[in-house]
């Protein structure tokens, strides 16, 4: 029998984990504060429209280069911002001046890889292959040459059709084409991992968590995102104080992980430590400034503390970032409220 939850918010593709909107937050709570280097950011986005995306191939096999810091730097705008690459080796970064931009990526177990691209009114798409070292050493710590080496050609393809299954937001679908990877790989600890993403959209919890156990299982404990996976479930499950260790040793493994950060922010608000929570948002933002729900965290950790004009500023930056984004309305609505607040505080007594 698979348990099923009516009120499951739904996740974005990009590492799968979801928009967060706490009920406090819903229920109007006082959001964010932010120190010069976030008031910048936000200061950027309002005047700042331009885009560089692309995505990262491993040069040989021409798979997807999953989970890889790319870092893009211009000295005319004082520009300096690195991404992760996602399941399909795709990056974004958005909010951009007009410039020149020099592209790096300096990945273990790969020679680095360079590029440059002048952005102006069009937004800028690249493809970067990267170069296997000679040595295959100091590759990642859950990624092993042999392993690799066994999964057959059969198994990497439906994975891959499981990732573009998922982005169409197609879960039957996307669960065949994982199971079949499985089938054909029975090592295949990324496709359960996805696998316990479409059980826990779905609200299937144990579901979720016995794929995540197996991703966890197969992976030797070394993979960051099996880690994410079970820490979410129990957050949703109201077991905070286990989500929280379950998440720290997932950041242990990968700390450049700004989904992790945001889940362990979220965690910890549940367990009363704003201040926690808020390091850990400003964590995930250092790794993406352009992820839209480390300002929720933010947000709903301020709450705490009833900053209304600094929530007021977060909520924007949030819209700039996600105007169509599945809490986007919410965000709307509370913010409307925020402003009364805001103006109410103002005014003279």
């Amino acid at each position: 029998m698979q348990s099923k939850s009516t009120n499951v918010k739904k996740w974005p593709f990009r590492i799968g984990f979801p928009p967060i909107l706490s009920s406090k937050l819903i229920l109007v709570l006082a959001l964010m504060a932010y120190a010069p280097s976030v008031k910048a950011q936000v200061s950027s986005l309002q005047h700042t429209e331009g885009e560089i995306s692309g995505t990262v191939l491993s040069e040989g096999n021409n798979q997807p280069a999953t989970q890889v810091v790319v870092s893009l730097k211009s000295h005319a705008t004082g520009i300096f911002r690195s991404v992760l690459t996602d399941f399909a080796g795709h990056f974004e970064v958005r909010s951009l001046p007009p410039g020149q931009y020099d592209i790096n990526i300096e990945e273990k177990g790969f020679e680095p890889a360079q590029t440059s691209a002048q952005l102006d009114s069009q937004p800028v798409k690249l493809v970067l292959r990267l170069k296997p070292t000679a040595s295959l050493s100091n590759r990642r710590p859950y990624s092993v040459s042999v392993r690799e080496l066994k999964i057959s050609g059969k198994a990497r393809d439906e994975y891959q059709k499981g990732l573009v299954s998922l982005q169409k937001k197609d879960w039957s679908g996307s669960m065949e084409h994982f199971g079949k990877a499985v089938k054909a790989f029975p090592e295949y600890y990324e496709a359960y991992y996805h696998e316990g993403l479409i059980e826990t959209n779905q609200g299937h919890f144990e579901e979720a968590m016995q794929a995540f156990q197996k991703s966890m299982d197969l992976s030797g404990g070394r993979y960051a995102l099996a880690h994410f996976g079970i820490g979410y479930v129990l957050y949703l499950q109201g077991k905070a104080r286990e989500a929280e260790a379950v998440l720290r040793r997932g950041l242990d493994v990968d700390q450049n992980s700004p989904d992790g950060f945001v889940i362990l922010g979220m965690t910890l608000l549940r367990l009363n430590s704003p201040e926690e929570a808020e390091k850990c948002a400003r964590e995930a933002l250092l790794r993406n400034p352009n992820f839209s729900q480390a300002y929720l965290v933010l947000a709903d950790a301020f709450g705490h503390r009833r900053m209304f004009r600094e929530q007021l500023e977060g909520l924007d930056a949030y819209l700039k970032l996600s105007p169509n984004g599945e809490s986007s309305e919410r965000v709307r609505l509370t913010r409307e409220v925020v402003q009364k607040l805001v103006a109410n505080s103002s005014s003279p007594n």
